[in-house]
């Protein structure tokens, strides 16, 4: 299963468009959290970026995407990234310890 980033910036948009676009992420799977195999913590990704883990090619992150973006009316910019290795952040929030 691939690791994939998006980024999505919502074009003049409130903080009300950026809600309608986290749900709108979350109902195609994407999530705002990024989880390490061996790391008890689940960290929060930065504002407008999204972590997929699917077995769907690029491509198809990107559409999901655009969709979601298009749900909110607002034009918008994307980036996908597909993760073939590990994936390194610093200093994102924790946002909870994960039950192993």
């Amino acid at each position: 299963m691939a690791k994939f980033t998006t980024r999505v910036e919502l074009h003049k948009a409130t903080g009300q468009d950026y809600e309608a676009l986290h749900t709108e992420m979350e109902n195609r799977g994407f999530t705002r959290t990024i989880k390490y195999e061996n790391d008890v913590n689940v960290y929060q990704l930065p504002s407008a970026e999204y972590n997929l883990d699917s077995a769907v090619e690029i491509n198809d992150v990107r559409d999901m995407a655009q969709a979601a973006a298009a749900a909110t009316g607002k034009n918008c910019s994307i980036i996908v990234t597909k993760a073939d290795g590990p994936r390194y952040v610093y200093n994102l929030p924790v946002l909870r310890q994960r039950v192993l």
